[in-house]
């Protein structure tokens, strides 16, 4: 076996791989990123490029078709795959793999295993490798769908997220199983591109956001003909002689050509030789320089470390945890307080996201229900969104809401939710808002630009009293 010294050894060449290997290499230490399949991880290929590639056609043409002035244009199926691919790169990384050659980072190709104190074995074609870390390890590993445990459904050989969002044709009829993001996503898309879908969820959707949010996307779904069926569980699914996918549920059996398990994801750890230091969940603990608890040498970030599992957020992560080995390598002080230098503090209390249905949702920070559970002292702040003067541009007849959740204690907002077309773009302002804690006295001087959607800002500090 051969064996190579190096400063940081990555496990995962995903974006939130990547990007921890180079604030590593740029705080001068040396990297190796290790990756068994493409260069980019599911973000890139499987997840969050290719389906808005995928949903970004529909959301255009509801947008046109929403202004009076404007007539015909339909979707071409297929034009809109192929576009997907291109956004995926046609499942090639070589474009990937020239990032990390440019940004100084080496790759190996192969399976990683822990296999004791900053070791690392790679299981390749062209051999096995051990690496071997001088300050750090990083399990940058990503998730994997959790595929329920409803009788039948496994062997049914359910689509997750990587068959939806690659898949070659548009079933004529497409069950979706679950209610959170990726199931009203993959709804959305299959809805626009002609598919009979099905949405079957046990909750609400989107039950851990605000719940007009999921509501507004329920209805939404329906109005352009998915069946959605909240409190619905499937007793037993399977895959008949004739390809089809039978569901039983409690009031009869639904056939489809297709079926997704879309109930969410878990950290993908099996096999990297830590089992024994997960917890309950299945996660690695770690702090807020994202390094394991009880380990000097030890890192995980991104989904890996089941945190917060949203790219731009493992990202984040990834740039903390950086700078942090780097900084302890050098020997130099480690700014580990809330929001310091080389901590993901904004974990906890200002997590935006957006979720590319129609309308779309936007949130940023807590719910009202999350500031409660929390002991905070709250207002919450309502507002309709088509009232806004800018909103009739965008639309004519634009639906849309808006929550503000006040910290009363402190005068600043722990939370903002946007339910509307377009509200994606608008929810960074909250995001600095809720991480900078501005004061609603001073926000009140941030004026929105007339007319526009943002003006909603004003007419929410105005409903506060201000």
């Amino acid at each position: 076996m051969t064996v190579r010294e190096t400063d940081v050894v990555v496990i995962g060449a995903g974006p939130v791989g990547e990007n921890v290997a180079d604030r590593a290499v740029r705080g001068g230490l040396e990297a190796v990123i290790v990756e068994r399949e493409l260069v980019g991880g599911e973000c890139s290929y499987w997840a969050c490029m290719p389906s808005k590639a995928l949903l970004r056609p529909g959301a255009a043409l509801r947008a046109a078709r929403a202004v009076r002035g404007l007539s015909g244009g339909e979707l071409d199926p297929a034009e809109v795959l192929r576009r997907r691919d291109a956004f995926a790169a046609e499942w090639d990384d070589s474009g990937q793999v020239r990032w990390l050659t440019g940004a100084g980072i080496d790759l190996i190709r192969g399976r990683g295993r822990v296999a004791g104190e900053r070791r690392v074995v790679v299981e390749g074609d062209g051999g096995d490798v051990e690496l071997v870390a001088r300050h750090a390890v990083v399990v940058a590993t990503g998730s994997e769908p959790h595929i329920p445990d409803i009788p039948g459904l496994r062997d049914a050989r359910p689509w997750g997220s990587r068959e939806a969002t690659s898949a070659r044709a548009v079933p004529a009829r497409l069950a979706v199983i679950g209610g959170g993001v990726v199931a009203v996503e993959v709804a959305t898309v299959f809805a626009d591109l002609g598919s009979e879908v099905t949405l079957l969820s046990r909750s609400p959707l989107l039950h851990e956001l605000e719940p007009f949010a999921g509501e507004a996307v329920r209805d939404a779904l329906r109005e352009r003909g998915v069946q959605v069926r909240e409190d619905a569980q499937p007793a037993e699914i399977a895959r008949t002689d004739d390809g089809a996918v039978r569901i039983r549920l409690e009031d009869g059996d639904l056939l489809a050509d297709e079926v997704v398990a879309a109930t969410g994801r878990r950290p993908r750890l099996d096999g990297i030789g830590l089992d024994e230091l997960l917890d309950d969940r299945g996660r690695l603990g770690v702090d807020d320089t994202m390094r394991v608890r009880g380990s000097d040498w030890l890192y995980a970030v991104g989904d890996a470390a089941g945190r917060v599992l949203l790219t731009h957020q493992g990202k984040y992560e990834a740039r903390a945890a950086g700078d942090a080995i780097a900084a302890r390598a050098r020997g130099e002080r480690v700014d580990d307080a809330p929001w310091g230098r080389h901590v993901a503090t904004a974990d906890h209390a200002a997590v935006p996201q957006v979720v590319f249905t129609d309308p779309e949702v936007a949130s940023a920070g807590l719910t009202a229900a999350q500031a409660e559970e929390r002991g905070l002292r709250i207002r919450v702040v309502d507002y309709e969104l088509g009232d806004v003067a800018g909103a009739g541009l965008i639309a004519d007849d634009y639906a849309g809401r808006a929550r503000a959740v006040v910290d009363e204690d402190r005068g600043v907002l722990v939370g903002v939710t946007l339910v509307g077309p377009g509200v994606g773009e608008l929810i960074h302002a909250a995001t600095i808002a809720i991480a900078g804690e501005v004061p609603l006295s001073r926000l009140w001087h941030a004026v929105p630009a007339y007319p526009t959607l943002s003006e909603f800002w004003l007419r929410l500090l105005e409903g506060y009293g201000l």
